[in-house]
């Protein structure tokens, strides 16, 4: 399958996945720092961003992952490091199930929680962003407004500037894939950990209000450390920590 992607930097490959309702831009305050150490490939997951939704598969993790495998035998790489965020978390660790992975690190993982989460309450939140997209890159010029936009999944929104504040709304509002990912991703949780044996990184956002680290805790083997002053979009918080994490775990 060919998805829209950026690649930068060399040595061994290191694929990032974003988490749902985003595009590959949520790595750019970190791919200029991997790339001096890693072959960076960013990607836009099957509809998100300008990547072609699946054919006929529901966007499972499990689709989602099979459809980034066929990517990658395109590119020719067998096996790669992998980082993902939240439900590109759950891709990764997909991925290393399926033996493409040379290392997973997953920022705020979803799919660790111990029952299916069914689907979420309250009100169309996209629907209504939907209905304010054409002001929404003026709204995002002011600081007080991206607090209140990007609070639920930024720790610190006052350092996203107002034009990558624009773009990451607009790929939350225009994801053709994010209902059924959101649906399938809230329908099940992560299983087959047994099948996994490369090393995982499992790192946190301290400020997250979306993805809590697991009360049963994580699997025995698999690191554990927590994203200090970040959220659940952790890129922009922190880039040299979020960095600094990602090459410790693709050693």
């Amino acid at each position: 399958m060919v998805l829209n992607h950026v690649r930068r930097g060399r040595g061994e490959p290191l694929t990032l996945i974003h988490p749902l309702g985003a595009d590959l831009f949520v790595w750019e305050p970190v791919l200029d720092r991997l790339a001096g150490e890693r072959d960076v490939i960013a990607l836009d997951l099957p509809g998100f961003g300008r990547s072609p939704p699946l054919n006929a598969a529901a966007p499972t993790p499990q689709a989602l992952a099979a459809a980034v495998a066929s990517f990658l035998d395109g590119l020719g790489i067998e096996r790669t490091h992998v980082a993902g965020i939240s439900l590109g978390g759950w891709v990764a660790l997909e991925l290393a199930k399926a033996g493409r992975a040379l290392s997973v690190a997953g920022l705020c993982t979803a799919g660790l929680w111990g029952r299916p989460l069914g689907r979420r309450p309250g009100p169309d939140v996209r629907r209504l962003g939907r209905l304010l997209r054409p002001v929404l890159p003026a709204l995002v010029r002011s600081e007080r407004v991206r607090g209140l936009v990007l609070r639920a999944v930024v720790g610190h929104p006052e350092r996203v500037p107002a034009d990558a504040a624009a773009r990451l709304v607009r790929a939350y509002l225009t994801a053709t894939a994010f209902e059924g990912a959101n649906a399938a991703m809230r329908a099940d949780v992560f299983s087959g950990v047994e099948q996994i044996s490369v090393p995982v990184t499992l790192a946190w956002g301290e400020l997250d209000r979306l993805v809590r680290r697991p009360r049963r805790g994580v699997p025995g083997g698999w690191r554990s450390t927590v994203l200090r002053g970040c959220g659940h979009l952790p890129t922009w918080d922190d880039p040299d920590q979020v960095a600094g994490v990602l090459l410790a775990a693709s050693p």
